[in-house]
C-alpha cells in the first residue's frame, strides 16, 4: 500500500518523467472493480482530462498527486501507477489510463482496493486528503519533537503504539506498513500503550520515525512496494512478509506475525518486549 516513502518516490519520478506532456486520451473505470473508488463518475474522466497538460506532481502524506492544468489527480492506498514508454504493451485491465501525445502513458491498476480521484482544484473535501496537505510533513523541520509531543493528549496516551502512530493520519503517510520497522528499531511492542512509555522511549520513538521515514524515502521506498517503473524500493524491510519466521538480525529471536487492529503486525519478542 502507498505510504509516505513510496508516494514521495512516485511524485519525484512523475516530475522527472511526465511534466509538460499533453494527455490525448484518458479513460477511467474500463475494468470494473468493486473496491476502486473515484471522485465523481469515472465515465467523465476522459472529458475532464483529454487535452490537459501535466504541470506538476507532489506527494501529500501517502498520496501522490498529478496536476494537469486545472485538474488534480490523486492516488491513494492500493493504486499501482506505472509509466509506460511509447510502444510498451498496455495491461489488459486497468482502472485509469492516460495516453500522452508522444505515445507514452500512465496506467493505474488496483488489486485489493484503492482510490483514483480526478477533480478541479479545491473540489475534493475528503478529510484524509486535506490532512495530508495541512499537517506538518514528517520529513520537514516543522515536524519537530515539540510537535510530536503535542500529539500526545489524554485521549491518545491511552492508545497502543500502533494505534497512535498509524490511525487517524495523525502523522500523514505513516501507516501500518512503515510502522513495522519503526517500532522494531525503537524496541517498542505495537500493543504497548503510549501512557506506559517512558520519556526516553517517547523521544526515541520520535527520532526513529524521522530517521526511518527519511531512510526509506531516500532509498526510493520499501522493497515490498514498487515505484512508477515497477521496480521495488531500495529500503530492505526487516519487519515485513520478507522477514517472517526468520531470525531477527539484532537479537536472533524469530520474527512472527499476528493480526492486530485490522492488519498484520510483525514482532520480535527479543527486541519488542510487551511489558
Amino acid at each position: 500500500m502507498l505510504e509516505l516513502p513510496e508516494a514521495r518516490t512516485i511524485a519525484r519520478q512523475l516530475n522527472e518523467t511526465v511534466i509538460g506532456k499533453r494527455i490525448v486520451s484518458a479513460q477511467a473505470g474500463a475494468s470494473p472493480h468493486g473496491f476502486a473508488w473515484y471522485f465523481g463518475e469515472p465515465s467523465l474522466y476522459g472529458r475532464m482530462l483529454d487535452g490537459k497538460t501535466i504541470t506538476s506532481a507532489a506527494a501529500y502524506g501517502g498520496r501522490p498527486e498529478i496536476v494537469a492544468d486545472d485538474i488534480h489527480i490523486s492516488f491513494c492506498d492500493g493504486v499501482n501507477a506505472r509509466y509506460l514508454e511509447a510502444g510498451a504493451k498496455r495491461p489488459a485491465k486497468h482502472q485509469l489510463i492516460m495516453e500522452f501525445e508522444d505515445g507514452s502513458a500512465i496506467v493505474c491498476t488496483i488489486q485489493m482496493y484503492g482510490g483514483i480521484f480526478a477533480f478541479p482544484k479545491d473540489a475534493n473535501e475528503d478529510f484524509y486528503y486535506h490532512v495530508g496537505k495541512e499537517k506538518p510533513d514528517p520529513l520537514s523541520d516543522a515536524f519537530d519533537f515539540a510537535y510530536f509531543s503535542s500529539l500526545l493528549t489524554d485521549e491518545t496516551r491511552a492508545l497502543s503504539a500502533k494505534a497512535f502512530l498509524a490511525t487517524k493520519q495523525r502523522i500523514p503517510g505513516l501507516g501500518n506498513g512503515v510502522l513495522q520497522d519503526i517500532l522494531w528499531i525503537a524496541k517498542i511492542h505495537p500493543k504497548r500503550r503510549m501512557e506506559l512509555l517512558s520519556d526516553a522511549e517517547i523521544k526515541t520513538l520520535y527520532e526513529t520515525v524521522k530517521k526511518i521515514l527519511t531512510d526509506m524515502t531516500q532509498k526510493g521506498g520499501r522493497d515490498i512496494e514498487k515505484d512508477l517503473f515497477g521496480n521495488p524500493g531500495g529500503y530492505t524491510t526487516t519487519m515485513s512478509k520478507n522477514g517472517i519466521n526468520h531470525p531477527c538480525p539484532a537479537c536472533g529471536d524469530i520474527i512472527y506475525r499476528i493480526a492486530y487492529l485490522g492488519g498484520n503486525v510483525y514482532i520480535c519478542k527479543g527486541c519488542q518486549k510487551f511489558r
